[in-house]
């Protein structure tokens, strides 16, 4: 039988998981001064790897941030660049089994008896781990969207491309955002991951407030929430006060399943190195200093990374 969390995947298209990084622990207190660091180095220019207001999706600016009255920063890429101070923090957070272990029940692998991280098969891919924080003087929102499926398509084709990305019920990967601070800044239609849009929601503005069913996702500091990428969804970022302390700090990861030779074929590993090379992993992850040197299953599935290729001509997702 599918598990509570895989039951509320496939029914709603998230599920929240309370206190998964407990908030009063050591571990949380170092990883939130990790993740301070990271964006104070990010705004001043000291790191090269960030999102900026108002770019929504990928390819991202390689020049220093915008200044904080266009309103700066909204997300640090790269947590686990080997040139990422906290980079050790970042990744034994990335690979600990807790994340891993609810990954391996949404992508079904529990039912293996955890044999994905016993043996020489590896069949879990390290992909992204990002930060999203508040960006800086005034607000900023994403408008509606799906992960890999433009808004542009036919109902017919959006039909095909939800079936196609979701076989049997399943991603081929599992993403989910930890907060480090409270956040209430995703919002989500339940159910939707699993039917074409309604009228409705073809005919909204893109950054429409107030869409029939939408839902607010509540995190408290140290709340996870694991999504499917197909979920009509958007983002609501309010502006950090000025002077004061980060009021957004959210980690924002994906882990993927290695595609067997009749897992989907040519096609759908080309759909998912680009969701995943579009952001320039590539281009570090082979490094010689890339090693994390924290266990043989975080090498592994470094390994299961590099073999999706550098990134070179694989394009976008999503355009804007």
């Amino acid at each position: 039988m599918p598990s509570t969390y895989l039951q509320s995947l496939q029914k709603d298209g998230f599920v929240i998981i309370p206190s998964l990084l407990p908030p009063s622990s050591k571990e949380f207190a170092t990883l939130k001064q990790a993740a301070i660091t990271a964006t104070t180095n990010t705004r001043t220019g000291a790191w090269p790897y960030f999102r900026t207001v108002p770019k929504q999706f990928p390819p991202w600016p390689t020049n220093v941030p915008p200044p904080a009255s266009e309103g700066g920063i909204w997300g640090v890429q790269h947590l686990l660049h080997p040139d990422m101070p906290g980079r050790e923090d970042f990744a034994r957070f990335y690979f600990d089994d807790r994340i891993l272990g609810v990954v391996e029940e949404l992508l079904g692998l529990d039912s293996a008896g955890g044999e994905a991280k016993k043996d020489d098969n590896e069949m879990l891919v390290m992909e992204l781990f990002n930060l999203l924080v508040a960006p800086e003087t005034h607000d900023f929102a994403l408008r509606w969207h799906r992960d890999d499926i433009p808004e542009t398509v036919s109902p017919a084709e959006e039909e095909k491309l939800l079936a196609s990305k979701s076989p049997g019920g399943r991603q081929s990967h599992a993403q989910y955002n930890l907060a480090l601070c409270d956040d209430s800044s995703l919002i989500v239609i339940p159910g939707s991951h699993r039917r074409v849009r309604t009228e409705t929601e073809r005919a909204a503005d893109p950054y429409e407030n107030d869409l029939p069913g939408q839902l607010v996702v509540e995190l408290k500091a140290g709340d996870a929430v694991f999504y499917d990428s197909n979920i009509l969804h958007r983002g609501v970022y309010k502006a950090k006060e000025d002077g004061g302390e980060e009021s957004r700090l959210t980690l924002h990861g994906s882990v993927g399943i290695k595609e067997t030779e009749d897992g989907g074929g040519d096609g759908s590993k080309k759909v998912r190195a680009t969701a995943v090379l579009q952001h320039g992993v590539g281009a570090w992850v082979q490094r010689e200093d890339a090693a994390f040197g924290i266990g043989e299953r975080a090498e592994k599935m470094r390994a299961n990374l590099v073999a999706m290729g550098t990134g070179e001509g694989v394009g976008y997702s999503l355009q804007g």
